[in-house]
């Protein structure tokens, strides 16, 4: 409570506060602007029923449960960062731009980012919102014209840039990631509603607690407060890597001599590989509701058994780890390059203890990153399907516990602790 009043205590920063909290009021608004002309039947107990669905809706902050005009959320634009961090990878002008071409570099890329995010959101929501028709029969949605199609579209369109614009605005504030903000709100926002969900699945018609109930809640209690633990310890658990620099003479100075270390992440990916691995399910589920309509009997009879196939809970679920860690190992190797980190290590004279630099270091640091990522996967993989395992145990869907969002909120609250601290820290030092 005493860093709570202290933190009141400073005018400029809790100002930043005030208009962050006010900003994410109006994406709560955003999410509740329905688009025009569509029938809202059937798509809600479609999400309640399908996880995959259920994680999109948690993306959108609700948006897509509401069938409103931010009904993507922010998720275009994850797409496409994950598609330009994969471009740098391939391309090489991009790599060099990224590495060496500093704050102009940073937000060249930013740009390219925003361009890439107006082109693919309303692919995303005819896919989206196609696939939702068909699976819940919805004619509405499927017999509208080319005129009212380009409203929804534009709509959706304009809905997530607006998103997007917000966040970068929240981010300049400097007291949290505003995308992970937004999506952080509208976790938070799905809270009363769930409550109530589970409270009605426990009592007797909403009015008196049964003692099967009692032990439910209790149970559930328990799983949650070891799961956030859980969360807590990965997201924060690192391997430290002791380097060491030598010393070096520079005219009449000493330079160097120091023994520090370098930090490997255990969760070096966050929750990126979930995104991939929802995106990658989908697709299936989504091209075999177009062909089951087919004219060809084979075709359509064969879209028909792959949408059947990952209809089933348990496929999905396995094929949902299965892809969570695999994806887990891909970006980990993406965004950290030993090569690179050990090629920086020597350059600015540092080793490793018990090791030559250049080569040796590097195969020692891949030994590491593989062993530590194992554990980061695995700890993904089980979140990922968390709500499948409790829905088993339990046989209800409601007293069930998202991992993804639990996974998202605990990260977000440790980043906006660590940058409110870190300004504590900053005017406290220039009071000093």
């Amino acid at each position: 409570m005493s860093k709570i009043s202290q933190l009141w205590k400073v005018k400029d920063l809790r100002n930043n506060i005030i208009i962050v909290a006010l900003l994410l009021v109006a994406t709560r608004i955003l999410a509740h602007i329905p688009i025009p002309g569509i029938e809202l039947s059937g798509f809600k107990q479609l999400l309640s029923n399908n996880q995959l669905f259920g994680l999109f809706d948690i993306f959108s902050g609700g948006g897509l449960s509401n069938f409103s005009v931010a009904m993507l959320g922010v998720g275009p634009y994850i797409t496409a960062s994950i598609i330009i961090q994969l471009l740098t990878v391939i391309i090489p002008k991009l790599a060099e731009l990224q590495k060496e071409g500093g704050e102009a570099g940073r937000m060249k890329i930013n740009q390219y980012m925003r361009y890439l995010t107006v082109l693919l959101t309303p692919i995303q929501a005819y896919g989206t919102i196609t696939l939702l028709a068909r699976s819940t029969g919805s004619t509405v949605i499927l017999d509208l014209t080319p005129f009212n199609w380009f409203v929804t579209l534009l709509s959706i369109t304009a809905g997530s840039m607006l998103l997007l614009w917000i966040g970068e605005i929240i981010s300049e504030f400097k007291v949290g990631n505003g995308i992970s903000m937004i999506i952080f709100a509208g976790i938070v926002a799905r809270v009363p509603a769930s409550i109530q969900q589970v409270w009605l699945s426990v009592t007797d018609s909403g009015s008196r607690l049964t003692s099967e109930g009692l032990v439910k809640i209790l149970t559930y209690a328990v799983v949650a407060c070891v799961v956030i633990a859980g969360v807590v310890m990965i997201t924060e658990a690192q391997r430290n890597i002791p380097v060491s620099y030598a010393k070096r003479v520079r005219g009449n100075k000493l330079y160097g001599g120091v023994n520090t270390h370098l930090p490997l992440r255990i969760n070096q990916a966050g929750v990126i590989p979930i995104i991939f691995a929802i995106s990658i399910l989908l697709m299936p589920g989504l091209l075999a509701n177009f062909f089951s309509h087919a004219k060809t009997s084979a075709v359509a009879n064969f879209a028909k058994s792959v949408s059947n196939f990952f209809a089933n809970p348990t496929y999905e679920g396995i094929m949902y780890f299965i892809l969570v860690v695999a994806f887990t190992y891909f970006y980990t190797a993406i965004v950290f390059n030993p090569e690179e980190i050990s090629e920086n290590i020597q350059k600015q004279g540092g080793f490793i203890p018990g090791l030559r630099p250049g080569r040796q270091t590097a195969e020692f640091l891949y030994k590491v990153l593989n062993r530590i990522t194992l554990v980061g996967a695995l700890f993904l993989g089980l979140i990922a399907v968390l709500p499948n395992i409790m829905q088993y145990f339990t046989n209800t869907q409601s007293l069930t516990i998202g991992g993804t969002a639990l996974l998202i909120v605990v990260s977000v609250v440790i980043e906006i602790m660590k940058q409110v601290q870190s300004q504590m820290v900053m005017r406290d030092y220039e009071d000093f």
